[in-house]
């Protein structure tokens, strides 16, 4: 991954670290590695975080540990760089996020689009938790009752309605 680079890898892997997670402009990191005795330019760091990037979240994605059964989905209507859009989530058990989906719409297509991302990504949950959306519960009893994505759901998963949920 790393063969052939000017730079060590350490070094790579810092600076693509910190502007991911911390938010630091190119020019920023270039003046933290310039005090470090480190001369590397802004566009390097900016080329090893379009590359590395990807790589790194694979290997995220491998070494994750797994979701539990128990989903808690739920969707808002919050702003992303000045547009506002419906940011569909779904947490598991221990609150640990199990996938996301934003969109311009709170409708059925929209719903189905993120349960069926969740689903493929993680398999099927053995129960889904959600709220009083209509499109949310439609989707669910769709996906894994009697729709699309039954064969991949089973008979072992079941919608919780959210006047009868217990925790």
């Amino acid at each position: 991954m790393f063969k052939g680079r000017h730079f060590d890898q350490s070094i790579i892997l810092l600076c693509v670290r910190w502007y991911l997670a911390y938010g630091l402009s190119l020019r920023d990191l270039k003046e933290m590695m310039a005090e470090r005795g480190i001369s590397v330019d802004h566009s390097t760091i900016h080329r090893w975080v379009v590359h590395f990037s990807p790589l790194i979240l694979d290997c995220f994605n491998r070494r994750k540990r797994a979701v539990t059964g128990k989903w808690h989905a739920d969707e808002t209507y919050i702003k992303v760089r000045g547009q506002w859009m419906y940011l569909y989530r779904a947490i598991d058990s221990v609150g640990d996020t199990v996938d996301f989906w934003f969109s311009k719409q709170r409708d059925l297509a929209a719903a189905k689009r993120f349960f069926t991302k969740a689903i493929e990504r993680h398999g099927r949950p053995q129960r889904i938790v959600i709220d009083g959306s209509q499109t949310n519960r439609a989707q669910s009893a769709r996906s894994c009752d009697f729709g699309q994505l039954a064969e991949r759901c089973g008979n072992t998963a079941r919608r919780i309605d959210p006047r009868s949920a217990r925790s």
